[in-house]
């Protein structure tokens, strides 16, 4: 059979490899009996080898041939070799002298040619000398009778036909030619000069305006060094009386006259359009020239100026409405020169935007000398805000007489914004650089102001001595989510248009990301502060949790009473609040928060139930199920037709109420076996923490004496391998004491609790049943102030972090404050403001996948420009 790569296998052992002859005749007599044919097989095999013998000689005798015929094609191809060689050389020494003899033919042919370049040569510089040596003494005859034209054409041929003689300066005669018509050079330039110079001494302009036309011209041939130095003279002519003007007289030179000097100008450059444009060739631009000589004298004025001002002894600052007034006037000024020479009107003075690609020339010519100056402005804008602000915080949120809408904002922050856009687009027209950067953090300084003390201000006021007592309403707080709404998406927009005008090295340094994001703290504080509403609101159906006798229950029946009062009354807030909200964006994250609100709270009171029996935590799981089917209402509460909860709602509700799953399934197990009620905690809280598992026994009410057994019991279990990966501690039980019901009536809370929620933590009976300002507004003030916890979760809104058992734990919280203060500028306000950032970036994140961008949706019609 054929082997796989294609070679067949040996017809015989004989011709194998490996053969081994042993094998070989154990194979062929594998019988005593199967010796008798020896001599067949000796036979065989003597026969086999003559084969062989044959073949090899075979193949010995084609190998020779074949090596002989081999042999003589290479004996033939020496030879041929041999013969090829000597005729190549023969053709070699023919080509040789066929070269020799044709350089012979052709060498008077070429020293012929060589004699031909070299006579046209020394022919065309004869000539070129006749006509320089011609034009030269032309040109000084020309030239003394003044006919500038035409000396003007004949200078343009001598300097050219000059430009050959350059290599034959060597020659005397040359050289002295080549000083001649330098030094005629020199003589036209002063000559012209003082044509020019007598003509305007004489005011003889209009007579011989000809001559001087044709001057011109004679200054163009003479170079760009005698077209610079008259250019130069004529500016400086023109601008001596203005010079003598502005800057030897100090009233007229003050910026309470600086529109005489446009005016001057003005009047200067229809004096050239009338009397003096027909004189200098338009290529020179001279007009153009004296603007920019007036521009960079006027700058140097108004520096020198403007730097007396700021030096001034007698205690008087710079006058900022003079400096605007004056920079306007300049920027005005450069627009009109722009238009006039760069002929191309700019589409706006902001964005120096241009139809033509050329440069703008005249841009800050001049208001150059202002940009140092405008941090005075700065600082007025400054002044100005500072006491805007103040009188923002004393307004209503809502005027009197205006009808709530779920779409309005706190007006003030329209009325803050549209005075930023007028500034900015003030300021653009001012200085694009270190001005603008400047302006830009004094807009973030009071941004910062308003969400703390304008916004954060309206949601935590408190009766005090100065106040009036002011509870902060439904609408209030809705109005103020608007507003940090509409601050969040103006303040990016803001930075986009400042970034848009400014200078390109300064765009970095415009940053109002850090505002936007103290924006999101507070519309997170207000959501807060909605369901804090709703928690106020449910505490009396928690009492009645709470005393509940959940030890005596001998069956599991319906849903529990408090339950349906608690579901009863969010549903009626919570259709309040939803009415209210005009973006899902919000919507979703209040329903959000409130399921986890009350599902941290559910926690806190079972620890404060003490004893529970089995068939007690059974009903409690039951009530639990029932609040999670409830919850499932809330988005679509006010919709007229059911439509389904997101999905993303569903596992959100999923996630916070399984926290308690765990806690109110190890409640059910009996402690007889005391395996079974080991093993349940072992498997739901998941843990190996002595204190937790003694929680859950006097959870169930079990005698310190029957705890013994079980506590001993646990040791063995948690040592075993299966258990030894799970973490020492719960993050869902180590903050929580078992409390029973105070001497007062009401429960006691140990201080761990403090790591809860302020859903949790504010969910107790210790609070008032009826709305009270001082602990609404601790709450919205502690989220500012504590801001994240340290897993860097913000407790406002956050999500509780998931264990490894599935429990989720809740976030951290510090008790609430006993009173509000507005924090001072030198301590609390940086605090703060950072806080309503770290709270605003989570919260940002947070909602960004509850569909639609953050931010998008109506806004009020007026925003920055």
């Amino acid at each position: 059979m054929p082997q796989l790569n294609g070679t067949a296998p040996p017809t015989s052992p004989l011709e194998s490899a490996d053969y081994n002859p042993i094998d070989h005749l154990n194979a062929i007599f594998t019988h005593p009996s199967s010796l008798s044919s020896i001599a067949k097989t000796s036979h065989a095999l003597n026969i086999y080898q003559d084969e062989l013998d044959d073949d090899i000689a075979a193949l010995i005798r084609q190998q020779s041939a074949s090596d002989l015929e081999s042999v003589k094609r290479i004996r033939a191809a020496k030879d041929g070799l041999a013969e090829l060689f000597p005729k190549v050389e023969d053709v070699r020494t023919r080509a040789m002298q066929t070269e020799e003899a044709i350089t012979e033919m052709t060498a008077d042919i070429k020293r012929l040619d060589n004699t031909k370049r070299n006579l046209t040569l020394s022919m065309t510089a004869l000539k070129r000398l006749q006509m320089l040596t011609t034009a030269y003494e032309q040109l000084r005859g020309l030239s003394s009778s003044r006919q500038y034209n035409d000396c003007a054409q004949l200078l343009q041929a001598v300097i050219q036909l000059m430009a050959h003689f350059k290599s034959y300066r060597s020659i005397d005669q040359i050289a002295i030619l080549g000083r001649n018509v330098s030094d005629l050079q020199r003589e036209m330039l002063e000559q012209v000069c003082e044509d020019f110079e007598v003509t305007f001494a004489k005011s003889e302009v209009a007579q011989r305006r000809g001559m001087l036309a044709e001057a011109c011209l004679v200054m163009d041939a003479l170079g760009d060094n005698a077209r610079s130095r008259l250019i130069t003279w004529y500016c400086n002519t023109q601008l001596r009386e203005y010079r003598q003007v502005f800057r030897g007289n100090e009233e007229a030179g003050s910026l309470d006259n600086i529109s005489r000097r446009y005016a001057w100008f003005r009047r200067m450059l229809k004096t050239y359009d009338n009397e003096h444009a027909v004189i200098f060739p338009a290529n020179w631009r001279m007009n153009e020239m004296l603007a920019n000589a007036f521009c960079e004298g006027t700058r140097e004025d108004f520096k020198s100026i403007l730097s007396r001002s700021i030096r001034r002894d007698d205690g008087l600052s710079l006058d900022v409405d003079l400096l605007l007034s004056c920079l306007q006037e300049t920027l005005d000024f450069e627009h009109s020169l722009e238009r006039r020479f760069n002929n191309a009107s700019r589409a706006s003075i902001d964005t120096l935007s241009s139809d033509s690609e050329k440069a703008p020339v005249f841009s800050q010519a001049i208001s150059e000398a202002f940009e140092p100056y405008l941090s005075v402005w700065v600082e007025a804008q400054d002044k100005k805000l500072a006491t805007m602000i103040p009188q923002y915080r004393q307004q209503p949120p809502r005027p009197p007489d205006e009808d709530f809408s779920p779409q309005m904002v706190v007006p003030s922050s329209i009325e803050l914004f549209n005075f930023y856009r007028l500034t900015l687009a003030q300021c653009a027209k001012l200085s694009t650089g270190a001005r603008l950067v400047e302006l830009s953090r004094v807009f973030a300084k009071y941004l910062d102001q308003y969400a703390q003390q304008v916004l954060l201000f309206y949601v935590s006021e408190r009766p005090s001595g100065q106040t009036p007592s002011r509870i902060p309403q439904l609408e209030d707080t809705i109005l103020v989510l608007n507003t940090a709404d509409y601050c969040f998406n103006t303040c990016t927009q803001l930075e986009e248009k400042i970034k848009g005008r400014i200078d390109e090295g300064y765009k970095s340094s415009v940053d109002l990301q850090s505002q936007a994001d103290a924006f999101m703290g507070i519309a997170s504080a207000t959501l807060r502060a909605l369901v804090r509403m709703v928690e106020v609101d449910i505490e009396r159906t928690w009492r009645e949790m709470r005393n509940t006798g959940w030890s005596k229950m001998d069956i599991v029946g319906d849903q529990s009473s408090w339950v349906a009062e608690m579901l009863q009354i969010i549903k009626r807030r919570a259709a309040e609040v939803l009415g209210s909200l005009h973006k899902q964006q919000y919507a979703r994250a209040f329903c959000d928060n409130l399921v986890d609100s009350i599902a941290n709270a559910f926690i806190v009171n079972i620890f404060q139930c003490k004893p529970i029996s089995e068939v007690g935590a059974e009903q409690m799981l039951l009530d639990s199920y029932a609040l999670k089917k409830g919850f499932e209402e809330l988005p679509n509460i006010n919709a007229q037709v059911n439509i389904p909860p997101h999905v993303g709602y569903i596992k959100r509700i999923n996630q916070s109420m399984s926290r308690i799953d765990p806690i109110l399934k190890t409640l059910q197990v009996r402690p007889s076996p005391p395996e079974a009620l080991v093993q349940a905690y072992l498997i739901h809280i998941a843990d190996r923490s002595d204190t937790n598992f003694r929680k859950i026994l006097d959870l169930k009410g079990l005698r310190k004496q029957d705890q013994s057994h079980l506590m001993e019991l646990f040791q063995a279990h948690r040592a075993s391998p299966r258990n030894e990966k799970l973490p020492q501690t719960s993050a869902l039980l180590a903050p929580l004491a078992v409390t029973g019901i105070s001497a007062g009536g009401g429960p006691t809370i140990a201080s761990g609790i403090g790591n809860l929620s302020t859903a949790a933590a504010l969910s107790t009976s210790n609070l008032p049943t009826r709305f009270d300002p001082s602990s609404f507004g601790s709450a919205i003030m502690n989220a500012a102030r504590d801001g994240v916890d340290r897993f860097g979760t913000p407790n406002l809104g956050s999500t509780p972090s998931q264990t490894p058992s599935g429990a989720m734990s809740p976030p951290t919280q510090q008790p609430a404050r006993a009173s509000f203060e507005v924090p001072s500028p030198a301590t609390g306000t940086t605090n703060l403001n950072e806080n309503l950032r770290n709270i605003g970036k989570f919260f940002k994140r947070d909602i960004g996948g509850f569909g639609g961008r953050f931010g998008s949706g109506s806004k009020p019609s007026e925003e920055t420009g």
